[in-house]
């Protein structure tokens, strides 16, 4: 009975190249959060100067925040959505010119922690009291940096960003918290605001 023997000849390169490839198309599509916040603050702005450092003084709380409320949930896959609720905000509260963005978003989080408190997450070890600190010292930059002398707010605007973006890398690092996608693209968007508030005309 005649059967059909393999040599161990066939399709040798398929076996060699296809690891590599695979590895490096898998490394860069694992980097798009990166990719995303380098498109994104690659875009022009509509204004500059002192305006620009003001917008972005008053985002700047919005940052920390959404690690309190994510901390406050318990639920990490809430991380991006929030984050779209929060970037309409800024653009509908700059729209209607009413209140102060930051005002807004330091009474979302004096609502948030007065909840921690009464149900006991604000006096327990956790991400939720690391966060309600962190929230704290990047709020106080962001108002030390709306009330100070332009140029020297401007670094201290700068300087709430680039450490909001080690806060961020940080949390890559830990896996905690917040989705690690938005960790990486928040890190990256925070450190080139800050450059570019260092550098600003």
């Amino acid at each position: 009975m005649a059967t059909t023997q393999h040599t161990g000849h066939e399709e040798p390169h398929m076996d060699h190249r296809t690891p590599g490839r695979t590895h490096w198309t898998r490394f860069l599509l694992n980097r798009w959060p990166t990719a995303l916040a380098l498109a994104m603050t690659a875009l022009p702005s509509s204004g500059g100067g002192e305006g620009a450092v003001g917008v972005f003084a008053q985002v700047l709380p919005l940052l920390p925040l959404l690690y309190l409320v994510v901390a406050k949930v318990g639920r990490r896959g809430l991380t991006w959505p929030l984050l779209g609720v929060g970037l309409v905000s800024v653009v509908g509260l700059r729209m209607l010119d009413v209140v102060a963005i930051s005002t807004v978003y330091v009474s979302i989080a004096l609502i948030v922690l007065v909840w921690g408190a009464f149900d006991g997450h604000l006096r327990r070890p956790g991400e939720f009291r690391l966060q309600a600190l962190g929230w704290a010292a990047f709020t106080a930059l962001a108002l030390t940096g709306l009330v100070a002398d332009p140029d020297l707010g401007r670094y201290v605007i700068a300087a709430g960003w680039f450490l909001h973006g080690v806060w961020d890398f940080v949390h890559l690092w830990r896996n905690r918290t917040v989705a690690r996608s938005f960790a990486e693209w928040c890190g990256v968007v925070d450190v080139v605001v800050a450059v570019q508030l260092i550098f600003l005309v």
